[in-house]
C-alpha cells in the first residue's frame, strides 16, 4: 500500500465529519501538492511525498503516545480515533503548496560545480504554521477547541510564539503537547 493509499484509507474510515469529504477531495485534487510535496525543503522527508509520509509517521507516533496510561488516566489525555486523525494528519496542511522546485550550484568533491536540485519556500499565504493548517482546515469543516490548539501549537516551543503562550496550551489541551511529542518524534528520529 501506498503511502497514498493508507492516508486515503485512515482518514476515511476516521474523519466523518460534514466537510470531511470536500477537504480530502481538495487534497487529492489538481490544485493541492499534499501527496507530492515534501515536509520540508532541507532536513526531514525534504523528498516528492514527504509530507504525506510525515503525516502517517505523526500518525504513529501520536497513537502510540496515547497508548500510555498516565496519557489517558493521569493527564485525561482521551481523543476519540476522529480527532487523532484530524490533528496528526492534518497538522500540516500549512505546507500544502509551499515549497517549489529549483535548482542550485554546489561544488563536489572534485571541485567541479553541478547544479542540484532542492526546494525553495514559496510562500503565497504567509499565515504563520500552525494557525495556517486551522485556517486552511477550517475553511472545510469544524474543529473543537481541543483540535485547534493542538494543531496551532503542534511544533512546541520550537514555534516563534511566546513561551508562556505554549506552555499554556500544553496545561490546557493535554492533546496539544502530545501532537507536540509525536511531530518531534517522527521529524528528529524516524525521518532524520
Amino acid at each position: 500500500m501506498t503511502d497514498k493509499e493508507r492516508f486515503i484509507e485512515i482518514y476515511k474510515k476516521n474523519i466523518k465529519r460534514e466537510g470531511a469529504d470536500a477537504l480530502l477531495e481538495y487534497l487529492c485534487g489538481p490544485s493541492s501538492d499534499f501527496f507530492t510535496a515534501p515536509a520540508s525543503a532541507r532536513y526531514h522527508n525534504s523528498c516528492p511525498g514527504g509530507l504525506c509520509s510525515h503525516s502517517l509517521n505523526v500518525y504513529d507516533c501520536l497513537k502510540d503516545f496515547l497508548t500510555r496510561d498516565s496519557v489517558r488516566e493521569k493527564y485525561g489525555c482521551n481523543p476519540d480515533e476522529e480527532t487523532i486523525a484530524i490533528v496528526s494528519l492534518l497538522h500540516d496542511l500549512c505546507k500544502v503548496n509551499f515549497y517549489k522546485e529549483s535548482r542550485r550550484n554546489v561544488k563536489g568533491e572534485d571541485g567541479v560545480w553541478r547544479q542540484v536540485p532542492y526546494y525553495e519556500i514559496d510562500d503565497k499565504l504567509p499565515y504563520g504554521h500552525g494557525e495556517k493548517s486551522v485556517y486552511i482546515i477550517t475553511g472545510y469543516m469544524r474543529l473543537s477547541r481541543e483540535e485547534a490548539f493542538a494543531i496551532r501549537y503542534h511544533m512546541g516551543f520550537s514555534g516563534v510564539t511566546e513561551d508562556r503562550d505554549v506552555s499554556a496550551a500544553f496545561v490546557k489541551f493535554p492533546l496539544a503537547y502530545a501532537l507536540s511529542s509525536a511531530d518531534m518524534e517522527a521529524t528528529f528520529f524516524i525521518e532524520q
